[in-house]
């Protein structure tokens, strides 16, 4: 490899942008430039000024948040007292990833890629050199984010080898033959025990977290839906008494999911590992890590169970990957177009459309999967990624204990088997009735900030399990004494889908909870949430604009948020005189003084 060093800082939440910034990676090094992939708060990001060549890949999360993994990042570098002129040896790229289909609701402003749109602008004001305009991948396309990365890759590499050509006498490494692995694993003559192995074994500092989990005994697995109801949704509770964790209402749970035997032992037959293997893991590279989460040594079994997320739709980087290990003519070329810009929309067919899983694709492609060397294990799969959940309990009322709202993720596909969402679906297997279960979880502050004052309301919209975080709210809020609690809760049907309808109406009896419902199926004409609102929007206009309250709007991102913002905008209007633009103002403000919150999720 030159001696000419590429640096790839990413910012990634769901592992996307990881999975980006370790591809820039390869085809540098396919071009004979030594690159180093790190996640944005690993670095020390003081040493940016000493860099000359870097290219950033990050995601925009929420409401035009930056991923967790660059929040250190993101304060450093829009400090105000950074001198203009701090990176001015850096040529830089910035290649953004994105969702088209959020906005900012409050403002109406598109958000997507608000992030990479956002760094670009900051670091051409701290002096560095853009080698071209930043690159804006959308999910909503129908090829995904590589339509636009794919020829931004082509016009960057172009720029990239202008400034550090391949050295005399070598030659680009073409697709198809592999690199080397990240990883070498050197098995042991003598098995070792890791299997309850979930972070380091020093004793603890501080509260639990994703390298140091609390193993939560699982108190009760309840169904909460009716029978005949389309989704099985569960109340599951833990005992977290003596974990040190500790939580307000709008915090999360992080939960960290294993695969189901029949995976894991499916995958083991394709790829002939035997899951009693042991090994330990050494990087190829000095700078290179290795996972904080594997145990040293490690068997074959946890690997697979534990940490590799087999069940995941495959990137394309994983058929780059998997056509240059592969012994098999045929295999390898239909691997290699699924790996090429020119195959993606076939890609997409076979794999993206139907949710095709890892483990499927290693199954229909049998001579390769059988020939998979050990070491590329974690340079072909992704790790299993920790799942948030609303904490949907207060340590007020249920001391000891921390209770979520899981809707268990299930439907078809035109595949013959169902798609199963890998943690819901093992979270509704487990049966605390049949023997101790510990599960594996940490929890992390929330999106949702809720008022500590005893006289402010709060007026909180949650239709279906986007009631999760309300619950946890109005507990609290209730063993406070704190008044002036307004719930608008919908589903599809009274009897089938309303969640906590006995605590609902107790608090109501008591005086604690103003409740609105609204049963979507239970008429001719469909009735949800936002027109609950608008019934009653000169009440809604009084509490925000008289009596200072709070709005809190929680649950699926596909068109609910959306909805709701659109009946605020017509109550501000109505109820309160104001035109369509101060309303948009209106709501705007509500939302920087931090009095309009919003959780989604896809």
């Amino acid at each position: 490899m030159s001696s000419s060093r590429l640096l790839v800082l990413f910012g990634s939440q769901t592992g996307t942008a990881e999975d980006m910034a370790e591809r820039l990676g390869r085809e540098a090094r396919r071009r004979r430039l030594g690159c180093r992939v790190v996640a944005l708060d690993s670095y020390p990001v003081v040493n940016l000024i000493n860099e000359s060549l870097v290219i950033f890949v990050c995601a925009t999360t929420g409401q035009g948040d930056p991923p967790d993994n660059m929040k250190n990042f993101w304060r450093f570098i829009f400090r105000k007292n950074l001198p203009p002129t701090s990176l001015c040896q850096m040529d830089f790229a910035v290649l953004g990833l994105g969702d088209s289909s959020y906005t900012n609701l409050a403002l109406s402003l598109p958000r997507f890629n608000f992030v990479a749109k956002k760094l670009h602008r900051r670091l051409l004001q701290l002096g560095g050199c853009a080698l071209l305009p930043a690159c804006l991948g959308d999910d909503q396309h129908e090829l995904g984010p590589d339509a636009a990365i794919d020829p931004w890759l082509h016009n960057l590499w172009g720029k990239v080898l202008g400034l550090y050509p391949v050295p005399p006498g070598l030659s680009m490494i073409p697709p198809g033959v592999p690199l080397p692995s990240k990883f070498t694993l050197q098995f042991l003559q003598e098995a070792s025990r890791t299997e309850e192995w979930y972070g380091p074994t020093t004793d603890p500092q501080g509260p639990p977290s994703e390298l140091q989990p609390f193993l939560a005994p699982m108190v009760s697995n309840q169904r909460v839906t009716g029978p005949s109801h389309f989704q099985d949704v569960r109340l599951i509770e833990f005992d977290i008494a003596g974990s040190g964790i500790s939580f307000a209402a709008g915090d999360t749970v992080l939960i960290q999911p294993e695969n189901s035997a029949s995976h894991v032992q499916q995958f083991c037959q394709v790829l002939g590992l035997d899951p009693g293997w042991c090994f330990t893991l050494q990087p190829r590279e000095p700078d290179v890590s290795c996972p904080a989460r594997l145990p040293q040594p490690c068997s074959m079994h946890h690997l697979a169970s534990r940490y590799l997320d087999i069940t995941s739709v495959p990137r394309r980087s994983f058929f780059e990957l998997l056509a240059g290990l592969s012994p098999d003519e045929l295999e390898q070329e239909k691997l290699l177009e699924f790996g090429s810009a020119q195959g993606q929309e076939g890609l997409h067919d076979y794999c993206s459309r139907p949710r095709r899983t890892i483990l499927e694709v290693l199954c229909d492609f049998p001579h390769t999967a059988g020939a998979v060397p050990p070491d590329y294990l974690l340079d072909l799969i992704p790790p299993i990624r920790p799942r948030a959940f609303s904490i949907t309990s207060s340590l007020l009322a249920l001391p000891g204990r921390l209770q979520i709202l899981v809707a268990v993720v299930q439907y078809r596909t035109r595949l013959k088997e169902p798609r199963r969402g890998l943690c819901s679906c093992w979270l509704a297997s487990l049966d605390p009735g049949q023997g101790p279960i510990r599960v594996p979880l940490w929890v992390r502050s929330g999106g949702l900030t809720f008022p500590k004052t005893s006289d402010t309301p709060v007026v909180m919209v949650g239709p279906g399990t986007g009631v999760a975080p309300f619950r946890a709210a109005i507990q609290e809020r209730v063993a406070r004494g704190q008044t002036g609690n307004f719930l608008f809760f919908g589903c599809r049907h009274r009897d089938q889908d309303f969640y906590w309808e006995a605590e609902w109406r107790e608090l109501e009896r008591r005086g604690c909870l103003t409740l609105v419902t609204a049963f979507s199926r239970e008429q001719e004409q469909k009735v949800y949430v936002q027109h609950r609102l608008q019934e009653l929007g000169s009440l809604v206009w009084e509490l925000l604009d008289r009596r200072g309250a709070h709005f809190y709007l929680a649950g699926n991102a596909k068109s609910m948020p959306a909805d709701v913002t659109e009946a605020l905008m017509s109550i501000f209007q109505e109820h309160g005189g104001l035109s369509g633009r101060d309303a948009a103002s209106y709501l705007a403000r509500l939302q920087r003084t931090l009095r309009f919150q919003v959780e989604t999720w896809a």
